[in-house]
Parts: C-alpha cells; sequence; structure tokens
C-alpha cells in the first residue's frame, strides 16, 4: 500500500462492460514526511468513496485485483482506504480535517 492525494476524477463514456460501474479517480503519490506531491499521477478505481482532497491508502499490480469491489476486473491501481490520521516516529504528520 501507497500513500496519495486524490486530485480529480476521471471520466470515460466508452470503457469495457466489466468497469462500467466502477468510479475512476485521478491520484497523486504523496512523500509521506513533508506530504508533498510527487508529480507522480495515477488513475485508480474507487472502492471506498474517497473524494477530491481526501489522503488515502492505494494498491497497485496484481494486489489491485484482491478487493471484493475489483475481484477479476481489469484494474492495476485500486484506492483500498480513506486515511484519517497517520504519525511518524510519535509526531502526527497527518489527520483529516
Amino acid at each position: 500500500m501507497q500513500l496519495a492525494l486524490v486530485k480529480g476524477s476521471v471520466v470515460s463514456t466508452q470503457k469495457d462492460e466489466m468497469i462500467k460501474s466502477l468510479t475512476m479517480l485521478l491520484i497523486e503519490k504523496v512523500d509521506p514526511s513533508t506530504l508533498k506531491g510527487k508529480g507522480d499521477y495515477l488513475v485508480a478505481i474507487d472502492a471506498v468513496g474517497a473524494g477530491i482532497g481526501e489522503m488515502i491508502l492505494f494498491a497497485s499490480g496484481s494486489s489491485a485485483r484482491m478487493t471484493e469491489y475489483t475481484t477479476d476486473k481489469p484494474c492495476d491501481c485500486v484506492i483500498m482506504a480513506i486515511v484519517d490520521q497517520y504519525d511518524i516516529e510519535g509526531k502526527t504528520i497527518y489527520q483529516k480535517d
């Protein structure tokens, strides 16, 4: 799993039947200690109802097809958790508003 920030949505009117009902979001990987974006963007299937501006955890590769929402779907990246808070060495780095 990796940390990222939801930056936007992706809309596609033409897509494979297996992903027609799935929501796609644009995410940017972040540095966990500074929260700064790395400029590395991915399109991810949203399995948890994340929104723009939320810090999330995502899985990629074959692990992306292991959620209940993405099993047997052509998916390479899935949002699998919305982060409420995380700490590094006892210091809170991120806390959701």
